[in-house]
């Protein structure tokens, strides 16, 4: 099948299958995975040119709204934590697609920048996950005790029924809400982050997300998770919510930009159809991932958080020194 917006020739089962594989694997981490497809556009589809962006982001408009639905009816939205990323993010994502258009057609040491940060939060998250942290070390473990506990009652009560970690009281709850502090209580335990600190965190993912068109959740989650201590469970909505908001801003965006002239002749259209396409099997994809969060230990979703993180820094850092 032929995308003449985007040049690609595709076998059309190809795009959902795909982006349901990403999506299924990394939406229990608040991650849409729109920045694994955006290699597997440029690197195997061929799809060289800035509009990849747009149709990136136009994956995640579709895809996300599964993953959500889950969270939100299960009670781990919490919503302080998205709005505050949402307000964030807004103005780093039409600054990022002005930026993408007119200075970084090929944004390669920026790159590198991404990279080292998202090296960094990769090192904290591995820290957790491998305990190195004495503090965090202690917290994790009531959390999975707690998950581990759950798991034991609901085997023994019945055992031909799979054992959910989370009960249904494991929800968010707010308990203090002002502009310097937030507080939340989820599953007995209080949580809380400070709410300058995560207007400033977005405003830089927008940035990044607006250049990139990959919404910010592959950085906002890994910081929350690595660096706020907030527990995973909470988080992956909030990251979810932050990045469809900003995926349509930027959408809208660069719609903007090409009708105005200023992306001067650059191809800057999205391609529907195939951000369709990867937006149907990303839709089933987030659903799945939301729906099987609830089954995953907490050390289980930080590792592939801590893989996905990882990974996607050696390939900014890789990227430019080869």
């Amino acid at each position: 099948m032929h995308f003449p917006i985007s040049g690609v020739d595709v076998l059309p089962f190809i795009p959902p299958l795909v982006a349901f594989l990403v999506s299924s694997l990394t939406a229990s981490a608040g991650i849409s995975g729109a920045f694994l497809l955006l290699p597997f556009q440029v690197s195997v589809l061929h799809f060289t040119s800035p509009a990849v962006s747009p149709t990136n982001l136009i994956y995640n408009i579709i895809a996300i709204p599964g993953g959500l639905y889950r969270y939100i009816k299960e009670g781990r939205m919490a919503w302080p934590l998205t709005w505050a990323v949402v307000i964030g993010t807004l103005p780093g994502v039409f600054v990022g697609a002005w930026v993408r258009i007119l200075y970084l057609p090929d944004p390669k040491a920026f790159k590198l920048f991404v990279g080292v940060v998202l090296l960094y939060l990769g090192y904290r998250l591995l820290s957790d996950v491998l305990g190195w942290n004495k503090k965090v070390k202690e917290q994790n473990k009531i959390m999975q005790n707690k998950f581990a506990g759950q798991v034991a009652k609901l085997k023994e009560e019945n055992t031909n029924r799979l054992a959910s970690g989370l009960p249904a009281e494991a929800v968010v709850r707010t308990k203090t809400l002002s502009w310097r502090k937030v507080e939340y209580e989820f599953w007995g335990e209080t949580y809380s982050f400070s709410g300058p600190s995560i207007l400033c965190l977005s405003l830089v993912v927008g940035l990044i997300g607006g250049i990139y068109g990959i919404g910010g959740g592959a950085i906002i989650s890994p910081f929350c998770v690595a660096v706020l201590g907030l527990p995973v469970y909470t988080v992956a909505g909030a990251a979810l919510a932050g990045t469809l908001i900003t995926s349509i801003a930027g959408v809208a965006y660069y719609y903007l930009l090409a009708a105005g002239g200023v992306a001067a002749g650059a191809a800057v259209t999205p391609d529907w159809m195939l951000g369709l396409l990867f937006g149907l099997g990303g839709l089933l994809g987030t659903y799945v991932g939301a729906r099987i969060q609830k089954f995953l230990p907490d050390t289980l979703i930080k590792a592939i958080l801590t893989a996905l993180v990882l990974f996607l820094a050696c390939s900014y850092i890789g990227q430019y020194f080869f």
